[in-house]
């Protein structure tokens, strides 16, 4: 089954949009360059989002870099896998039209998924130790 061609200019654009951001977080490191913007509830708040230095961690892992990704964000670099999974199952159905295997989730994990998110969030904004270690890169001043 090949792609229709009503869907066929927004899903080469977005992955060319997606490849772009790619090589632009490469290049550029967004804990220095002012090209990334700033995490929205940190500039309001000051406090830390499950997904404050997400974007460092990601920059990190594009330069094979994984100790430093994972004290950017630990939360983000475990779930990337399940993500790049979700990304490449889309893919799939937009070229041949099929996904790849799914496998189901009863909706407690997808509960507790939620509420670990919340519980990280809330924990790397907490000024004691150990969960002050949770802020963005603070393991790596150790």
């Amino acid at each position: 089954m090949t792609l229709p061609s009503q869907n066929r200019p927004c899903f080469l654009l977005a992955i060319l949009v997606g490849a772009t951001a790619l090589v632009a977080l490469r290049l550029f490191d967004p804990a220095t360059a002012g090209v990334f913007p700033p995490c929205p509830l940190r500039e309001l708040t000051g406090w830390y989002c499950p997904g404050c230095g997400s974007l460092r961690a990601l920059h990190q892992l594009l330069h094979a870099n994984f100790r430093a990704a994972f004290a950017f964000n630990p939360l983000a670099v475990i779930s990337l896998p399940f993500l790049a999974y979700g990304g490449a199952s889309y893919t799939s159905f937009q070229i041949r039209g099929r996904y790849l295997p799914k496998c189901f989730v009863p909706a407690f994990w997808i509960w507790t998924l939620f509420a670990a998110i919340l519980i990280f969030g809330i924990a790397r904004n907490l000024p004691m130790r150990p969960f002050n270690l949770l802020a963005p890169g603070a393991v790596l001043h150790l």
